[in-house]
C-alpha cells in the first residue's frame, strides 16, 4: 500500500528508514506509548541484531506492528472471533493481541510460544513507517532489558548510540505506560500485561 505524504518533513526519514530495513538494519521510531525498535519479521540475521541490542532472553517473545488490519493475514494463523470487537474498538491503538502464529515466522519472534502479538499503532508517525515498509515491522520498546524504555530520539542515542541505524524523531513519546497485552485461555481473554487500556474496559467491549 502506498502511503501518500506530500509535504510531510519526515518523507525522507522514513526513506531511509525502510533502506536500513531492507538492509537488514534496526531502526528506532515514536509510538503511542514509548520509542520502539523495528527489524524485518522475516530476517533472522536482523531479529538476532536485536536480542543483541537489548540484551534480552531468547526465550522472550517480540512484539509486532502492522499498519491495518488486512496485514494479519501475513503473521497471524488464525483470528479468535472474540478479538473482534477489540480490534473495532481499540485499534488503532494501546493494546496488543496474542495470534496464534503462521509456521513461516521465526521462532525467535515467537520466543517458541508459536504464538505472536500484534497491534496497529495509533501514533501516525509509526503507521506512516509501517506502510512505507508495506510490511508488519518489530515494535519492541526501545530499551536494555531490565531498563526504562526511552521516551524520546535523545534518549534512543544515549542508550544506543551508532548500533542502531536510523533514528525517526517523533519528539516525546507519551511514556505512561506500555501496551496493555491480552490472549486467549481456555476460550476466554486473559491479562498477559497490564498497560495503558484497563483490562475491564476490554471486557466491557465484549458486551457491546
Amino acid at each position: 500500500m502506498d502511503d501518500q505524504t506530500g509535504g510531510d518533513p519526515l518523507s525522507e526519514i522514513y526513506e531511509r528508514a525502510v533502506v536500513s530495513l531492507q538492509q537488514g538494519g534496526i531502526v528506532a521510531f515514536p509510538t503511542e506509548t514509548y520509542y520502539g525498535l523495528a527489524v524485518d519479521p522475516y530476517n533472522e540475521k536482523a531479529l538476532k541484531a536485536l536480542f543483541r541490542l537489548k540484551e534480552r532472553e531468547l526465550s522472550k517473545p517480540i512484539l509486532v506492528l502492522i499498519s491495518e488490519v488486512e496485514q494479519l493475514e501475513e503473521i497471524a494463523d488464525s483470528v479468535p472471533g472474540s478479538y473482534q470487537p477489540l480490534m473495532r474498538k481499540f485499534w488503532p491503538g494501546p493494546l496488543t493481541l496474542i495470534f496464534p502464529v503462521r509456521k513461516n515466522l521465526s521462532p525467535l519472534l515467537t520466543g517458541g510460544t508459536e504464538t505472536v502479538g500484534v497491534r496497529i499503532s495509533s501514533n501516525g508517525i509509526a503507521t506512516r513507517f509501517c506502510r512505507r515498509w508495506g510490511k508488519p515491522i518489530t515494535a519492541t520498546s526501545a530499551n536494555i532489558s531490565g531498563m526504562e524504555p526511552a521516551k524520546n530520539a535523545n534518549e534512543v542515542h544515549a542508550m544506543f548510540g551508532p548500533q542502531v541505524d536510523c533514528i525517526i524523531d517523533g519528539g516525546d513519546a507519551p511514556a505512561k505506560r506500555c501496551s496493555t497485552i491480552v490472549g486467549i485461555s481456555e476460550h476466554h481473554l486473559q491479562l498477559i500485561r497490564e498497560g495503558e487500556i484497563e483490562f475491564p474496559l476490554i471486557l466491557q467491549s465484549l458486551d457491546h
